[in-house]
C-alpha cells in the first residue's frame, strides 16, 4: 500500500496518514493532475507506477534516515478462539548449545494462535522418557514434547525429539535432524512444524523464512531472516531505495525493485551466491514484480508504452508480453497458486479496487466492492483466501475475502497497514503497520484473535513478503 515515495523516503505513517485521505481523493477524483500541483505525499498506487520518472531523484534528496536491526523480539498478544495446551521440556543438553530450541518451539506454536504453552517446571526428560501422566494431565496439558541436542565430533549436533498425546497416554512420533550450529534455530522451526502437522493435520510454515528492507543512515537493506524474524542477514545494501521484494517459488531467488541506477528497475537475485542480474529495465518505471507459480517468468508493472500496464516478462529472454489493455493504472499484480490467474489493483472504475483476469491476459472481473479504496492483493498458497488492504473511514487495515464466498472480514483495527503475504500454510499473514505508536511488522492469524509483534530496537521496517518453507 505505500508509495515509493513513502516507503523510499521512509516519511512515518503518522505523517503520511494525515495527507492520505486529501491527496487519495485529489487523484482519483480528477485524474492525474500536474505533480508540482500536488504535495509529494499523494495516492500509493499512484506513485508507485512511476509515472513520474523526474521524481526520482527527489526521492534520493529527501530520503530521511531510519535505524535498522537484524533481531526482533516477538511479542504475541490476543486469545485464539481454541488454544490448544502443550507441554515444551527444555531439551537434555541445550542448556549448552548455541540455542535454546525448546523455547523457540513454544514461541512458534503460540504465535500461531492455535497453541497454548503450559510452564514444564522442572521437569526433567528427553525422548527416551517414559512420561508420568498424571501432572501433565492435572495441568490440562493435551500434548507434551521433549527431547535432547548433542554436539558431534564433527562439530554437528544431533537433535531429537518425541511427542506424546497426554490425554490418551500415546507415543505420537519422534523428529531426528543433524544439523551445523549455525542450522539449530532452522532445526527448532522443523521441530515446530513437525508437531504442528501431527497435531493439526496441516503442515507447519515456521522453517519458512521472510524477506524486508530496513534504511539506516544513507543505505538501504534488503534483509532475509527466519520466520519470527530472528537470524537475519542483509542479501544486499545499496544507497538508493529498494522495494517489493518477492520470493520465487523455490525459495532460491527474490525479485525486487532497485533506484541504484536512479530510477526503477526490476531485479532478480540469486540468494545463494549473492549474483543478481535486471529483469526489466525498460523506459519509464519498472515496478511490482509477480512471479509465476512455475517460477519462469514475472508479471511487473510497465510504463513503457506511456500508461501503467502489466507485463508477462520470461526470465529466459525475449520481449515483454503485455497482458491488460485498459487506458487505466494496473499495478500490484498476485498469481493464483495454480497460475491460472492474476488479481491486480486498476483505478479503471474510478478508485482503486482489486480485479482478477487469467494469467495469459483478458478480460477482467472486480473482485473488491465495500469499500471505496481496496489494495495490495495477496492470494493465499492454497487458493482459498486473498488478503488486500482497505480505506475505512480514512484508515488503511488488512482484511481477509473468502474466494468462494466473497465474505470479507477486517483482520486489524490499526490506521496504517500495508503489504500482507501469506504464510506457506495459509494460516498466518505478516504485514507492515504502525503499532503502539511504532513501526514494526506484524504477524496474525486468519481469524485476527492473535497477532505477534516483530519489533526491533527502534525505527522502521517495511516491504515484508513471507517466502516458502526451507527444504
Amino acid at each position: 500500500m505505500a508509495s515509493i515515495v513513502r516507503r523510499a523516503a521512509g516519511i512515518s505513517r503518522r505523517q503520511a496518514a494525515n495527507k492520505r485521505q486529501k491527496a487519495v481523493s485529489t487523484v482519483y477524483d480528477h485524474g492525474f493532475p500536474e505533480l508540482n500541483n500536488h504535495p509529494v505525499h499523494m495516492n500509493p498506487l499512484f506513485l508507485r507506477t512511476g509515472l513520474l520518472p523526474w521524481l526520482l531523484k527527489l526521492l534520493v534528496l529527501s530520503a530521511l534516515a531510519l535505524p535498522a536491526w537484524a533481531q526482533f523480539r516477538v511479542e504475541v498478544t490476543g486469545v485464539g478462539m481454541t488454544q490448544l495446551p502443550v507441554v515444551m521440556v527444555p531439551f537434555k543438553g541445550e542448556a549448552t548449545a548455541p540455542q535454546k530450541l525448546a523455547g523457540i518451539v513454544q514461541a512458534d506454536l503460540e504465535r500461531s494462535g492455535q497453541f497454548k504453552g503450559l510452564a514444564a517446571g522442572s521437569a526433567v526428560m528427553d525422548e527416551n522418557s517414559r512420561p508420568d501422566w498424571s501432572p501433565w494431565r492435572q495441568l490440562s496439558a493435551e500434548a507434551l514434547l521433549a527431547g535432547s541436542v548433542t554436539r558431534l565430533a564433527d562439530g554437528r549436533y544431533d537433535v531429537r525429539a518425541r511427542l506424546w498425546d497426554v490425554v490418551k497416554g500415546q507415543d505420537k512420533g519422534d523428529f531426528k535432524d543433524t544439523v551445523s550450529a549455525a542450522e539449530l534455530r532452522l532445526s527448532a522451526h522443523r521441530i515446530a512444524d513437525w508437531v504442528y502437522l501431527q497435531l493439526t493435520g496441516t503442515p507447519g510454515a515456521f522453517a519458512s523464512r521472510i524477506s524486508y528492507v530496513t534504511k539506516s543512515g544513507g543505505r538501504y537493506a534488503l534483509w532475509i531472516a527466519d520466520s519470527d524474524g530472528e537470524n537475519a542477514v542483509s542479501a544486499l545494501s545499496s544507497p538508493e531505495p529498494i522495494i517489493s521484494p518477492s520470493w520465487s517459488p523455490s525459495g532460491t531467488h527474490l525479485a525486487y525493485v532497485s533506484f541504484e541506477q536512479r530510477k526503477p528497475v526490476v531485479y532478480v537475485h540469486e540468494l545463494a551466491t549473492g549474483q543478481r542480474r535486471p529483469v526489466a529495465n525498460f523506459k519509464g518505471s519498472n515496478s511490482a514484480p509477480a512471479w509465476s507459480a512455475d517460477g519462469k517468468a514475472l508479471v511487473a508493472t510497465l510504463s513503457r508504452d506511456g500508461g501503467s500496464q502489466l507485463f508477462r516478462i520470461d526470465l529466459q529472454g525475449g520481449e515483454p508480453r503485455r497482458l491488460t489493455q485498459s487506458g487505466s493504472i494496473n499495478t500490484e499484480p498476485a498469481f493464483l497458486p495454480d497460475g491460472s490467474a492474476l488479481f491486480f489493483v486498476s483505478d479503471r472504475g474510478g478508485s482503486p479496487q482489486i480485479y482478477r483476469m487469467p494469467a495469459q491476459g483478458g478480460p477482467a472481473e472486480r473482485v473488491t466492492f465495500s469499500g471505496t479504496y481496496n489494495i495490495s492483493p495477496a492470494v493465499s498458497p492454497d487458493g482459498r483466501w486473498l488478503a488486500y488492504v482497505s480505506r475505512m473511514g480514512g484508515a488503511f487495515r488488512l482484511h481477509l475475502m473468502e474466494l468462494a464466498t466473497g465474505q470479507v472480514t477486517a483482520l486489524t483495527d490499526t490506521s496504517a497497514d500495508e503489504r500482507p503475504s501469506f504464510a506457506p500454510n495459509s494460516r498466518m499473514l505478516v504485514y507492515a503497520t504502525v503499532f503502539q505508536g511504532r513501526e514494526a511488522l506484524m504477524t496474525t492469524s486468519l481469524d485476527g484473535r492473535v497477532k505477534a509483534r516483530l519489533a526491533g530496537q527502534g525505527g522502521d521496517i517495511r516491504e515484508p513478503h513471507w517466502g516458502p518453507v526451507r527444504k
